[in-house]
């Protein structure tokens, strides 16, 4: 057995201790700027402590909704671009959305960063895109964690992940289980991929096309490769609470992450119905044609791995439908169309031209 010659401490074993205590001194401030008065600790405790009694006093049955997510490769195109000002705000969007499409309002945030030699000008960075976020949907993040792991990341290589908790009245969750034959289906755009598919896109554009982050995207002069794959994820948090707000009579809402619509949509459907959609009906960016023709990507595997131009539906009776989608123009940043109607079916996602005949789906 051996021994060895000289004393071994943390940091000859590859953690850096100091770097971690810097990292959370430079990020104190940011997260301290999204508290509120139902925040009692900042940074540094065991534990973050969120006082429930303002959500007692307003809410007649609240019901706690939590979500988990990360960022997936897109980390690795923000590593490429050497650029993570906006990977922190794609986690949050990406948290958000998923708790928000049930009709629950964002209370607290907590992220999770890995990597393998911790650099406390990343980490900062990282944590201040995601407060900026916060503050913006009026959610507080309260804690976190980072971790230096070196041997199990590569270098260079960070994973992200986030925890959100929200709430929302027992007798308001949105679930789906009203949508009927005969509803309509509402569509508010994507900013571009959000964060799914990025392995795709990257073994497409780079392996295959041979292409750079600086490319200009094919009819999108002035789009650069860059500004595409790097483009925040779009958070829907503030559109769908002034839309729930004003009363619109919402039945059923998916956030278009990995698995595109035809995987999402179908996770708040009844089993008797379809949701049918007509893609002829919202635009596509153009780093989806691109991904398409380069790779020779089937549209079922595009529609299967990306949301396709498609961030958030909104599925309403059809007598509401106009009232809706003119609410949905005042209350999001993103153009919004009618995009598609259900149908009989088997709770799945049929797309025109993909896998229906020419029913319409407008």
């Amino acid at each position: 057995m051996g021994k060895s010659k000289t004393p071994v401490d943390y940091a000859s074993a590859g953690v850096d201790i100091s770097a971690g205590n810097l990292a959370v001194e430079k990020i104190k401030g940011y997260a301290a700027s999204t508290f509120n008065a139902n925040v009692l600790v900042g940074l540094g405790s065991f534990a973050s402590f969120y006082d429930l009694g303002p959500i007692l006093r307003d809410y007649r049955h609240p019901v706690l909704v939590q979500s988990t997510d990360g960022v997936g490769t897109k980390i690795a195109v923000a590593a490429m671009a050497k650029d993570f000002s906006t990977i922190g705000r794609d986690l949050l969007s990406a948290c958000a959305n998923d708790i928000v499409v049930h009709g629950a309002k964002p209370l607290t945030f907590l992220d999770y960063i890995a990597n393998d030699k911790l650099d406390p000008d990343t980490v900062a960075e990282i944590v201040k895109g995601m407060a900026e976020g916060c503050r913006e949907e009026g959610i507080c993040l309260v804690g976190g964690e980072t971790a230096e792991m070196p041997g199990t990341y590569l270098p260079g290589e960070h994973d992200l992940v986030g925890l959100i908790t929200g709430v929302v009245e027992r007798d308001k969750i949105i679930d789906g289980s009203a949508v009927e034959v005969g509803d309509i289906i509402l569509g508010v755009a994507s900013s571009g991929l959000h964060t799914n598919g990025y392995s795709l896109a990257r073994k497409v554009l780079f392996e295959i096309g041979g292409l750079i982050l600086d490319d200009i995207i094919p009819n999108e002069p002035g789009t650069t490769l860059r500004k595409a794959l790097c483009a925040p994820h779009a958070n829907y948090t503030s559109g769908v609470l002034k839309l729930l707000s004003q009363g619109a009579p919402i039945k059923s809402m998916a956030h278009i992450t990995g698995g595109g619509l035809l995987e999402n949509v179908p996770r708040v459907l009844p089993k008797h119905v379809s949701a049918l959609f007509d893609p002829a009906t919202w635009p596509r960016q153009g780093i989806f044609t691109l991904i398409q023709e380069l790779g020779l990507v089937s549209d079922y595997e595009m529609y299967r791995t990306f949301n396709m131009g498609i961030g958030l539906t909104i599925v309403v009776a059809p007598e509401a439908a106009e009232e809706t989608l003119h609410l949905m123009e005042a209350c999001f940043k993103q153009p919004v169309q009618r995009i598609g109607k259900v149908v009989a079916g088997d709770g799945t996602t049929l797309i025109r031209g993909l896998n229906t005949v020419e029913t319409d789906a407008r």
